[in-house]
């Protein structure tokens, strides 16, 4: 037994090392444009003096000068009614049309799955600037429909409190379909033994759906969650594309990520930039941590 282990053991090493040679670009990339970024930010949130004045070793003052700034708060507020508008439609249309596809496969599951994605291949700054010739009156493809609606000019639709709901849409739309590509491939990976078996146990659809499926893919769910939230949390594109355009719909500083934009390029502050990119970096990181604790998200079939 000893020698048989002691052959092994120089086999069980190239595996390990062939392991590393993989997994090594990915912590370089990791390092070089994660952490060490990350850990430059947290460092200039506590030294860097902020806008107020404070100079050498500032501490919590960059913290508290930001959470005071008028700013902050509305902020904050815009970005949370944002991920309530948007992340549940989301993920609840995103498992409606992954699950719809793969009950009823045929031999246009394919074409459907290519149109679902099409959406999302205009994403950013384009997509931002198609939704706003969309709901431009006098552009709009859809003029009739917006005017029988009372809304003739872009002073009318992009109103203050119909961003959230516009920035929404713009994000559920070119989000949506790649999720739902994704989700559909890991529902391919479910056993057909096992839906045949559901199905030979009286299981309809639905049933099949809510109770065999959805369990067998909680974690891809989660996964999309975790991500969609950290991608809500630092929305900037679609605000900062708007008021640029209109000059009149929300404010340099609608969102978070706007405001350290602001404080970063316009003001010269720099401590209050890094110091919201650490919130965000904080409120992203804490709920990701809430949902994989919750969960048994890193659980494997050997732990079990």
């Amino acid at each position: 037994m000893v020698n048989r282990l002691a052959a092994l053991a120089p086999r069980w090493r190239r595996s390990d090392a062939h392991g590393w040679w993989f997994l090594a670009p990915y912590l370089v990339l990791l390092l070089v444009f994660g952490l060490l970024p990350t850990g430059y930010a947290i460092y200039n949130s506590f030294v860097v003096a902020n806008a107020a004045g404070a100079g050498g070793s500032v501490g919590t003052g960059n913290y508290q000068h930001v959470f005071a700034d008028f700013r902050f708060l509305p902020a904050l507020a815009h970005v949370g009614m944002f991920l309530l508008l948007w992340l549940p439609p989301m993920v609840i249309g995103v498992l409606f049309f992954a699950l719809l596809l793969h009950d009823r496969v045929s031999r246009v599951t394919g074409a459907m799955r290519l149109i679902f994605f099409l959406p999302g291949a205009v994403t950013g700054s384009a997509s931002v600037l198609l939704w706003y010739c969309m709901l431009q009156p006098s552009l709009s493809p859809f003029a009739p429909m917006l005017k029988a609606m009372g809304l003739t000019s872009d002073a009318e639709v992009f109103q203050n409190g119909n961003l959230t709901l516009i920035f929404a849409i713009m994000a559920f739309t070119t989000g949506v379909g790649q999720w739902i590509v994704i989700m559909y491939g890991a529902l391919q990976n479910i056993s057909d033994e096992v839906l045949e078996a559901a199905a030979l146990d009286g299981c309809g659809p639905v049933r099949r759906a809510l109770l065999i499926k959805l369990p067998m893919v909680t974690k891809y769910v989660l996964y999309m969650v975790i991500l969609s939230f950290a991608a809500g949390v630092q929305i900037f594109v679609e605000p900062q594309l708007i008021y640029q355009i209109t000059r009149s719909a929300g404010s340099p500083w609608w969102s978070l990520n706007q405001l350290g934009y602001t404080l970063a390029f316009q003001s010269g502050d720099f401590g209050g930039a890094a110091t919201v990119s650490v919130v965000l970096l904080a409120i992203s990181t804490l709920a990701a941590l809430l949902l994989i604790f919750r969960t048994d998200f890193f659980s494997t079939e050997m732990d079990r």
